[in-house]
């Protein structure tokens, strides 16, 4: 019986000396097969580290010459790729080793290509779902994946520099394939999101809602007003490949009124008791104190 029994099996695509480097594609199969089939892959990439090994059995999978040196401690099995594909080597250790089975990856999250991103913040000002976030050095991040909605590449689609990855999606570059130089061109083509949704997007907002109310302030059509929104919602839809159901849950103007006088009354509330605000009022006046 294994040690780690009951433990996560990590794989490792191995391309370092010693080995084959893999073809693109033939990377990509490996890959995306092993994640959709619920195996955890680390690819080492030169000059950069990755997680330390621990005690859970690690599998190497390459086009190997010979398997490179590992720590002693670490259970290490070694599979050439050559002779089987990696699904069918990483299942054949879970067995020996009798690592637990997991569940197949999270079918639809994004990805930030650190080498491409240039920190923009366009994703984050355009995700109305709260997918971004930025990190203590203000660095764009993907704070809540569970939050991004299936099947919707949008904030993809609006990156001007192709950093933002779905790996399930169906075409490339967008689903992790090789970045070519048409990709960027087209990509720079697209026109701006504020320049899309017309300038300043609260501002937008604002001015059709005055439009709404003006339009249905004697009798309001329920029906008419959800055909005025899924007109409006029609570029989104075309220009970013935005699935209906997405665009059906994106807020109105009025919700997103009312979340930011939330948002202000909260602030005003958290003010009212800083010690800083209090600092910064005017010393009360005699007649104030009462002398």
């Amino acid at each position: 019986m294994s040690r780690t029994e009951g433990k996560n099996l990590r794989v490792l695509l191995y391309e370092g000396p010693g080995s084959t480097p893999l073809e693109n594609e033939a990377r990509y199969q490996a890959l995306s097969s092993l994640l959709n089939n619920g195996f955890e892959v680390t690819r080492p990439v030169e000059g950069q580290q990755v997680a330390p090994p621990d005690d859970s059995p690690l599998l190497i999978l390459g086009l190997l010459k010979h398997p490179p040196d590992v720590a002693a401690d670490v259970e290490v099995y070694v599979r050439n790729l050559a002779d089987m594909s990696p699904v069918d080597a990483a299942r054949e250790v879970r067995e020996e080793t009798g690592a637990r089975a997991l569940e197949a990856w999270k079918p639809w999250f994004p990805v930030i290509d650190f080498d491409r991103c240039t920190n923009c913040m366009q994703c984050l000002t355009f995700c109305l779902f709260d997918v971004y976030a930025v990190d203590k050095q203000q660095k764009i991040t993907v704070q809540n994946q569970d939050n991004c909605k299936t099947d919707c590449p949008a904030c993809s689609r609006v990156c001007p520099e192709v950093a933002i990855l779905f790996p399930k999606y169906a075409k490339g570059p967008i689903n992790g394939d090789v970045v070519r130089e048409q990709d960027v061109q087209r990509e720079a083509m697209k026109v701006d999101i504020t320049t899309l949704l017309g300038g300043d997007l609260y501002g937008s907002l604002r001015t059709r809602q005055r439009e709404a109310r003006a339009r249905f302030s004697t009798e309001r059509d329920e029906s008419k007003a959800l055909l005025e929104r899924k007109r409006c919602l029609g570029k989104l839809k075309k220009s970013l490949d935005i699935p209906d159901e997405v665009l059906m849950t994106l807020p109105s103007a009025e919700d997103i009124e009312e979340r930011a006088a939330r948002a202000k009354a909260k602030l005003a509330k958290r003010q009212a008791g800083s010690q800083t605000v209090r600092d910064s009022r005017p010393a009360p006046s005699d007649k104030e104190w009462g002398i």
